[in-house]
């Protein structure tokens, strides 16, 4: 068997839910010593429901990024919205 080389932890809503990917993070910086994290929303999100734009997806994730960019500042963080189609867009 391969040796785990990353965490994966999904929550319905991702960065919707800041503290409980923050508590996944610490645990993972702790046990794992971390060097990147990768956020990701998805178009139509059930988790956000009405407010699921890709408007308000980016302005969390990029609220998510600077607050843990301030906790842990040696952490790469990349962030991404998944549209429905499968293309990946890289949150600037």
């Amino acid at each position: 068997m391969a040796d785990k080389t990353f965490d994966y932890v999904g929550f319905a809503g991702c960065v919707k839910d800041l503290d409980t990917i923050l508590k996944q993070i610490d645990i993972s910086v702790r046990l794992h010593t971390i060097n990147e994290v990768i956020l990701m929303n998805h178009e139509e999100c059930g988790a956000y429901g009405i407010e699921s734009t890709p408007e308000n997806h980016a302005r969390d994730l990029k609220k998510a990024k600077d607050i843990i960019s301030q906790k842990y500042p040696h952490l790469q963080i990349r962030i991404f919205y998944l549209h429905l189609d499968g293309q990946f867009e890289e949150i600037k």
